[in-house]
């Protein structure tokens, strides 16, 4: 809210300086109106726009923000199975992950351009949900097979991970998970059963 606040303030001085500009060109005559008319035409504006690039970002990252259109809603139930076999419910419900930004936590590559992928493939959506088919929620898939590297950005490392019975009870075992040769997802799922929602229990959440 602050930085929307700042947003605010930047572009209110940058329309009342355009004004100013335009009421009173003569101020660009010295080179000092230039460098004032060139950061007001430009350098302000530049300005707003990335601080509105990054507050609209981190708000996209939430996972309310991500569960606002109505097509992910069952994966947003999904999250409440009381089940502790289904993945994604156990890392939410247990704070496994931030609850406010579950679904960015979990589904964005955790590389340099991780965060723009992620929002590219957002804007594909938009235009799929609008332009296209969409889709019925139990048919979506991922647009390409899940990366280990999500999940050991978390649990590599610690300990229940690394000397897990079942992660060594072969000794190449870890070291595939790790290089991604054997997926996390072959042995811990269901991750999304939003095809069995209504066969489900539902926790209702801290009391």
């Amino acid at each position: 809210m602050q930085t929307e606040g700042l947003i605010f303030l930047l572009v209110a001085l940058t329309i009342a300086l355009i004004a100013l500009l335009v009421a009173r060109p003569g101020l660009t005559t010295t080179s000092g109106g230039k460098i004032m008319a060139f950061l007001v035409l430009f350098g302000l504006p530049l300005l707003c726009l990335g601080l509105g690039f990054m507050a609209k970002m981190q708000v996209s990252k939430s996972t309310r923000f991500c569960l606002s259109c109505h097509i992910m809603e069952p994966y947003g139930q999904s999250l409440h199975v009381d089940d502790p076999g289904h993945l994604a419910a156990a890392h939410f419900q247990n704070h496994r992950v931030p609850p406010d930004e579950a679904c960015y936590t979990c589904h964005t590559s955790y590389a340099m351009f991780g965060g723009l992928k992620a929002k590219l493939g957002g804007l594909r959506h938009i235009y799929v949900y609008y332009l296209g088919n969409p889709p019925k929620p139990a048919d979506i898939k991922l647009y390409e097979p899940y990366n280990n590297r999500e999940c050991l950005h978390c649990h590599a490392g610690a300990r229940s991970f690394e000397e897990g019975a079942t992660h060594n009870a072969d000794p190449a075992l870890l070291a595939d998970i790790k290089s991604n040769k054997t997926s996390c997802l072959g042995c811990h799922q269901p991750v999304h059963d939003v095809a069995t929602l209504g066969e489900q229990k539902f926790w209702k959440g801290a009391k």
